[in-house]
């Protein structure tokens, strides 16, 4: 079925409206397209139209895609439809004693396995658009703007995302701040444009009001603020574009240059290269071709080559070198810690899967190394990590849950690789590398402290679990409080906050989510719509958290929240697959703090690891001893 043009009319032959009418500026030559109604209208050299008008539901298109040798149906369904009709006609006007059309008599002659086989392609038709619609209207018909302000939602600022776009510089942009955006509420053929202010921010998307319109929201609009159409106070000025009100308010003011005068002394806008610090902002140093060395997401103790294949808005889409079709592909951000220059690997002694391909490939070529982010310099030489000491670590196999675990070995530059307690491969193939810095590792007891549950090792009888009969029956010591990561930094987020956030368990995805639990610097992240068990744990500088409005700014696609049915419908499938290890026990939920004992930390090391409950909610950073400022 043709389905490839929007435009529709009752009747190709009917005026224009007054509408179009207005935005035909000139005739145009007879060989030129002509855009109308959003759709397009060709015609041939000869000067004959190029468009049909279906016979059966009035759909215009171009006559060479219509059916039927005099092209008189725009598909099959309307052309079986026009039949069927004609064939009751035929039957009606026989039991009237009329004689049957020649149409009928025509149709009377079709094979039967014909008309089968076209009623059958028919229904495969009609099977077919209904599964793309319905999967266009799950994706496509999110709105953030509609989903915040139906419920009041609030969304996580900008600032708080250093790696995004203008993360770094986005100075005071707020509510009230004017800007100059194309007026939709004109009937004029040529773009106009008109002052906004900002009703409402929620990460990139700002809620616009047309100056002029006072308390009235009937035509308020959202758009993202970093969008090509977004423009300072000015700009229309500088560049020749026509200044109009709005149709709907035109009668209000005789002189509206007095009362822009009047509203905008003293308005804030946009800085004037707010545009171009966009666009460099969205500059990004990792090129297609680029070599890497990227976590093995079927191994996690070893790293792989793979090849940059394509990067969107700061996120690496990497095919793993061997990978023949270029299927096997891991996503992530050029920020984050799982990947590394050529090398990294040795020059450490972490586990590396040597490549079966001999040479580099044709126009690939070795990331340089100072594009990697980097990781802060550690002293090993005095008292550090050692092997077999303990802690607690989230599970990157399952980011819903932190777990016992186990330093397994101690590489350079401060890398360690570690092993959850209960449920590690003899191999150790399911050690994953931490930095010592890392905020996904904590001391023993943090968990505690803090009414977080801990996992305990699989198998693990002795419920509740406590950590100093643990010690004592492992013949094991914790690692030492004073080598883990103090730093809160003064993040901006909030429960409740809406933003964009991956799927770390399947890492191509982009999800709405919700702030739903802060402590300290860790952020519990809930995907809009599915259950508490495929949170997860995300440190708040996380490159894989980006506001609101990311995907639309750079081109990706995000999944809206999940519906009951579609919860239902993919349970078994790629949400299940998050879940490998989440049917691990674990162990009995603590609903109070309790005091450790004297023997597994000092009063210093217990004030370090406690952090105050009263904070949780707006992530105030008085969790260590020394504090930010």
């Amino acid at each position: 079925m043709f389905d490839g043009y929007d435009s529709c009319s009752e009747d190709t032959s009917s005026s224009s409206s007054s509408e179009e009418s207005e935005e035909e500026v000139a005739p145009l030559p007879s060989n030129l397209p002509i855009i109308k109604n959003n759709g397009q209208v060709y015609t041939y050299p000869d000067g004959k139209s190029g468009m049909a008008t279906c016979e059966m539901c009035g759909m215009v298109g171009v006559r060479d895609a219509f059916y039927s040798k005099t092209k008189r149906f725009c598909s099959v369904s309307c052309s079986r439809s026009y039949s069927s009709n004609s064939k009751k006609a035929s039957i009606l006007a026989r039991l009237q004693g009329k004689p049957p059309t020649k149409k009928a008599k025509v149709l009377q002659k079709q094979p039967l396995v014909a008309k089968l086989a076209a009623y059958a392609q028919y229904q495969a038709t009609l099977q077919n658009q209904a599964k793309t619609k319905a999967a266009a209207v799950s994706m496509e018909g999110f709105s953030w703007g509609n989903y915040i302000n139906s419920n009041s939602f609030i969304a996580a600022p900008v600032t708080c995302f250093k790696h995004a776009p203008m993360g770094t510089c986005w100075g005071d942009i707020s509510e009230n701040v004017r800007v100059e955006v194309p007026n939709t509420d004109c009937s004029l053929p040529t773009k106009v444009f008109w002052i906004a202010g900002i009703v409402k921010l929620a990460g990139y998307n700002a809620l616009l009001r047309y100056e002029g319109f006072e308390n009235d929201s009937s035509l308020d609009f959202w758009c993202n603020i970093c969008g090509s159409d977004i423009h300072p106070v000015g700009w229309c000025a500088a560049s020749g574009k026509p200044l109009v009100p709005p149709r709907t308010i035109q009668h209000k003011y005789t002189n509206w240059k007095a009362f822009l005068v009047k509203r905008l002394t003293g308005a804030k806008t946009l800085p004037p290269d707010f545009s171009q610090k966009v666009s460099e902002s969205m500059q990004y140093p990792f090129k297609p071709c680029m070599r890497v060395e990227v976590v093995d997401k079927r191994h996690l103790c070893r790293t792989r080559v793979a090849v940059v294949e394509s990067v969107i808005g700061g996120r690496l889409r990497l095919v793993y070198e061997e990978s023949e079709d270029r299927t096997d592909d891991f996503w992530c951000h050029m920020h984050s810690p799982l990947i590394h220059h050529i090398g990294w690997s040795r020059s450490i002694g972490h586990r590396f899967k040597r490549s079966d391909i001999t040479k580099k490939q044709d126009g690939h070529f070795d990331t340089p190394p100072h594009l990697f982010a980097k990781v802060k310099e550690v002293d090993q030489s005095g008292e550090w990590f050692k092997e077999g000491m303990k802690l607690e670590a989230i599970d990157p196999l399952n980011l819903s849950t932190i777990c016992v675990a186990t330093i397994r070995k101690v590489l350079a530059d401060g890398f360690l690789m570690i092993g959850i307690d209960g449920s590690e491969a003899a191999d150790g193939s399911d050690w994953f590398c931490y930095h010592a810095t890392s905020p996904s590792i904590f001391p023993v007891g943090f968990c505690e402290i803090n009414m977080i549950e801990l996992t305990p090792p699989r198998g693990y009888t002795k419920l509740p679990f406590k950590w100093f009969d643990y010690l004592r029956e492992t013949g094991s010591i914790a690692a030492p409080v004073k080598l883990f990561n103090k730093d809160v930094p003064n993040h901006g987020f909030r429960v409740g906050m809406k933003l964009e956030a991956v799927d770390l368990m399947e890492p191509r995805l982009i999800c709405v989510a919700t702030v739903t639990r802060i402590i300290h610097r860790l952020l519990r992240i809930h995907f809009d719509g599915w259950e508490e068990e495929y949170d997860q744990w995300v440190d708040c500088e996380s490159p894989d958290l980006y506001p609101v409005g990311w995907c639309q700014l750079t081109g990706y696609q995000l999944q809206p929240p999940a519906s009951q049915s579609s919860r239902e419908s993919q349970s078994g499938s790629s949400k299940q697959k998050k879940k490998a290890k989440s049917q691990q026990y674990k162990g009995h939920k603590k609903m109070t703090t309790l005091q450790l004992k004297e023997e597994l930390i000092d009063g210093e090391d217990y004030n370090f690891l406690q952090g105050a409950s009263d904070q949780e909610s707006n992530g105030s950073a008085n969790f260590y001893i020394k504090q930010e400022p």
